[in-house]
């Protein structure tokens, strides 16, 4: 049974909040990152101040070229609940605000914007977001060692 704590998350698994302002590409494949990474290990969250009205074409594409499908995603807008509920709070280089709640670890990654640009320019900015994943995998949930 959660504790009283209200900002306590239930599953007893870390949460992860990736926020960008239209969720729409560097939120949407950070999100991907780490369900795909981590599988059930992590809780994952994305959403946006201003959720855009479809997931970035370039960023579909660019997932599935390395086997993540996220072109059933859609942009979700940014709540009080989701950070409550997420132990960590992502955002993606957007000076977007965040409520702030004690207790939680917020990070600011800086990766390009994919807005406007075709797969070759968002290959990067993927490659990017799945070593900053890594790295935070590693930290909140790293693999047990048997």
């Amino acid at each position: 049974m959660p504790s009283g704590n209200p900002s306590v998350n239930p599953s007893g698994k870390p949460s992860v909040l990736f926020v960008c302002v239209h969720n729409a590409g560097r939120s949407q494949m950070a999100a991907a990152w780490l369900t795909h990474l981590a599988g059930d290990r992590i809780e994952v969250r994305s959403a946006g101040s201003n959720p855009g009205d479809a997931v970035n074409p370039a960023a579909v594409e660019a997932m599935a070229e390395v086997g993540i499908d996220i072109s059933a995603a859609t942009p979700k807008i940014l709540t009080v609940g989701a950070v409550r509920e997420s132990d960590v709070c992502v955002t993606m280089g957007c000076g977007d605000a965040c409520p702030v709640f004690p207790g939680k670890r917020y990070l600011d990654w800086t990766p390009a914007d994919p807005a406007g640009r075709g797969v070759a320019a968002v290959r990067p900015i993927r490659d990017e977001i799945r070593t900053l994943v890594e790295g935070l995998i590693e930290e909140i949930a790293p693999e047990a060692t048997v």
